[in-house]
């Protein structure tokens, strides 16, 4: 008998079902060992030794498997194919070994990028020996990341707040957030001012941006008032007197290549802009996927290995790919030869494949009725991507005319059309931060030749402000840590999460907001440990850690490396700075009440303004709140509990309601309160919709009976079940591009519609 470890139970019930009679497959339950959870599980002065000990819930797991082992002649050692996985199969080998339960065992390492049985079978075939440099690699990660949380959190903890902790890698990635909302906060917006104009041909209208006027080119900033647009507008209409001739037309042709396979990175990228999937969520799918799902004639992995830097397609795999496309797409959609795309990452050890399907036969439609929902979108954007990826390129046919206002203006006209779809009619790539003159080379334009007249409509101007850059979404935040160096493919979504789970972060509206907690601890970092949260500093250290995998370098050198200037850092910080130093920040504004100097502090409910004289003055104000010397606004009512009057006050979700005799009397109230839609909550059926304020001002939509029941929606809702899928509850949304719509607010449905808004009623009679 042949023993076979996995990580996952469900990855071990597909992997037995293709080894035979001969083998029986456990599952670690991950890892098997950890450091021990405390001071000096890393020892530096002993070349960084490592205390390990058996993690308690998966006790029972190695029990287990060293029970089964007894009447084993082999074990293969089958975890993932990355150094995390590397790690835990030495984990166990070095703990079956302490306790002498190899005698006389063979052991070998068996990796595979998919759970297929061939995959299987040739990986146990043709099995190798641990890889050190890959286990050395993961523990250099573990105990840097020890050494920095368990040294730099105490610090964290008496200098700013008890409970705080930093990470190595989560730090940069804070301090991207919050140099993101710095940069929005500085900006100042910038009017400006552009002028189309209108035309028509043959009854097909389309519109031309100036470009030059007065034999000067139209920059960004040449028309900056209303005064000015409105000038140039009556001078364009006095000059074209109704007519545009067409001065030049330019017509090109552009190829438009596709998108590599997937990694990672970009999974988590496309999964965010177009299923609305979590990083946390598109990993855990995927490792379903992966681990195998059963499509009723048996248990199957359904993608590749779903964390890795690689872009390449395995040759068997482009061939089925080259194969399947000439039949269902024609041998016209095929390149002549196969696409080859380049790897970005070094580490080449790692970057085993790109993520792909299986095999790309198992089309979607075949298979959906065994997936969930969520398991159908993904697998589906995976497939899609994959085909397109070995697709003859788009062949677009792009259109500029130039049009002429007399002999005052120049108009430029764009538009393209596509003459061959080849990779675009499996699947396109989607874009962050679009803005709507994104696509203005998409429109189409009417046939259009030179020296003929065509007729001017209207001269359009048309006001803009510059906008600040946008806050990260998952998306954006996850390709910037990428081209920082920062993290790996298999940490992304834990330092999402991990920022989030601190309270550093919030996620409003799919995008992240720095809380003033996360405020302050980057602040602290910054400025007392600027090398370890500089980007460059972190992504030479992955670069290091990547060297190790390769065996290129060895560990022990590199943690010393680090950890001496580290300690140094700590002990300096330790003595030398105080808790005001870093809470609070002296304002030019002087205590209305004694005359002391204000700052800008924090507190439990965040940052606010106070005298650094307390406790002597206890005067406090709202951060936000210009009026400093203003007497609290009353509400003109008193406290029903106590009598006071009761005052308008500022807390860490907005204004409300208190009493003036605060602490005495505790006595609070909504500033406004929740109005009832009617609509019954379609979760619990008990509540029915509030519409609510959150703490920034934006309405949304939750069930009455909350914390009971948490089901809440950002949009109106009408008390009307989805055709398409039964809910009981539509919203109503309004976006820029498609209007008014009645949606379904379930992810996994698409049913929307038009939806008029009934007019108000007339107050008069």
């Amino acid at each position: 008998m042949n023993l076979v470890i996995v990580e996952s139970p469900a990855k071990a019930k597909t992997i037995e079902k293709y080894l035979g009679k001969d083998f029986e497959v456990l599952a670690s339950y991950g890892h098997v060992r950890d450091l021990v959870p405390k001071e000096g599980a890393v020892d530096p002065s002993q070349d960084f030794a490592m205390k390990y000990q058996t993690i308690e819930r998966n006790d029972k797991h190695v029990k287990n498997i060293i029970s089964r082992l007894k009447n084993a002649e082999n074990l293969y050692l089958a975890t993932d194919p990355d150094r995390e996985g590397e790690a835990i199969s030495w984990h166990l080998y070095e703990l079956l070994k302490n306790r002498k339960k190899l005698k006389d065992k063979g052991v070998f390492r068996v990796v595979f990028n998919e759970i297929t049985k061939k995959a299987v079978n040739h990986a146990v075939d043709n099995p190798r020996e641990l890889s050190m440099d890959l286990v050395n690699a993961q523990q250099a990660r573990r105990a840097l990341d020890y050494l920095v949380g368990f040294n730099l959190s105490p610090l964290l903890w008496k200098k700013i707040r008890r409970g705080l902790s930093a990470g190595r890698v989560q730090s940069p990635a804070l301090r991207m957030i919050v140099e993101r909302e710095e940069e929005i906060e500085r900006f100042e917006a910038r009017e400006y001012w552009t002028i189309k104009a209108k035309s028509s041909k043959d009854n097909q209208e389309f519109a031309a941006k100036l470009t030059q006027y007065n034999d000067e080119k139209i920059e960004q900033f040449s028309i900056v008032d209303e005064k000015r647009a409105l000038e140039v507008e009556k001078d364009i209409l006095a000059a074209a007197n109704g007519l545009l001739d067409v001065a030049k037309v330019t017509r090109k042709q552009r190829k438009r290549n596709p998108a590599p396979p997937f990694t990672t990175s970009t999974l988590q990228q496309e999964a965010a802009r177009k299923l609305g999937f979590t990083a946390q969520r598109t990993m855990r799918i995927a490792q379903q996927l992966y681990e195998g799902i059963d499509i009723g004639d048996g248990t199957v992995g359904l993608i590749t290995y779903m964390r890795t830097d690689s872009v390449n397609l395995a040759d068997d795999a482009i061939v089925e790919l080259r194969e399947f496309i000439t039949k269902k797409y024609g041998k016209d959609n095929l390149p002549e030869s196969a696409r080859q795309f380049k790897t970005k990452s070094k580490n080449a050890q790692e970057a085993h494949e790109a993520i792909r399907p299986s095999s790309i036969v198992r089309e979607p439609v075949k298979i959906n009725q065994f997936l969930s929902k969520d398991q159908q979108k993904l697998y589906d954007l995976i497939w899609k991507r994959t085909v397109a990826c070995q697709m003859i390129h788009a062949t677009l046919h792009t259109v500029a005319a130039d049009l002429l206002a007399g002999d005052k203006a120049i108009f430029r006209a764009n538009g393209s059309t596509i003459a061959s779809p080849g990779f675009i009619q499996v699947y396109q790539e989607g874009r962050d931060d679009v803005k709507p003159d994104d696509d203005k080379d998409e429109k189409m334009l009417p046939e259009l030749n030179e020296g003929e007249k065509i007729d001017l409509l209207e001269v359009l101007p048309e006001q803009h402000f510059t906008e600040p850059p946008p806050r990260y979404s998952e998306a954006s935040l996850v390709k910037a840590l990428e081209e920082h160096g920062i993290g790996r493919p298999s940490t992304y979504a834990s330092i999402i999460s991990t920022l989030q789970d601190r309270d550093y972060v919030e996620l409003e509206q799919k995008r992240f907001y720095p809380t003033d907690v996360g405020r302050i601890v980057n602040k602290f970092l910054t400025n007392y440990f600027t090398q370890y949260v500089d980007y460059d500093f972190t992504a030479r250290l992955e670069d290091e850690l990547d060297a190790v995998s390769r065996g290129e370098e060895e560990w022990v050198p590199l943690l010393r490396k680090f950890w001496q200037p580290f300690k140094d850092r700590i002990d300096h910080t330790q003595e030398n700075v105080q808790r005001s130093d870093v809470t609070q920040e002296k304002i030019d504004e002087k205590c209305p009440k004694c005359g002391g100097q204000l700052s800008i502090r924090l507190g439990r409910n965040g940052r606010f303004i106070g005298c650094t004289s307390y406790p002597e003055c206890d005067y406090t104000r709202n951060l936000n709140d210009d009026n400093s010397s203003a007497e609290p606004e009353q509400v003109g009512r008193d406290c029903p509990k106590c009598g006071s009057p009761l005052i308008f006050k500022q807390g860490r979700y907005g204004k409300f309601i208190g009493c003036s005799s605060y602490p005495s009397c505790k006595h609070i109230e909504p500033l406004e309160k929740p109005a009832d839609t009617g609509v019954t909550c379609p979760k619990c059926n008990d509540g029915t919709l509030m519409k609510r304020k959150s703490r920034r001002g934006k309405i949304f939509y939750s069930c009455s009976t909350y914390p009971k029941c948490d089901y809440a929606i950002w949009n109106e809702p009408v008390s009307e079940p989805c055709p398409s899928c039964g809910w009981p509850v539509l919203t109503i949304k309004t976006t820029k591009r498609r209007g008014t719509e009645k949606v379904c607010p379930q992810q996994e449905c698409s049913f929307a519609e038009p939806y008029e808004p009934p007019e108000k009623a007339d107050d008069t009679e």
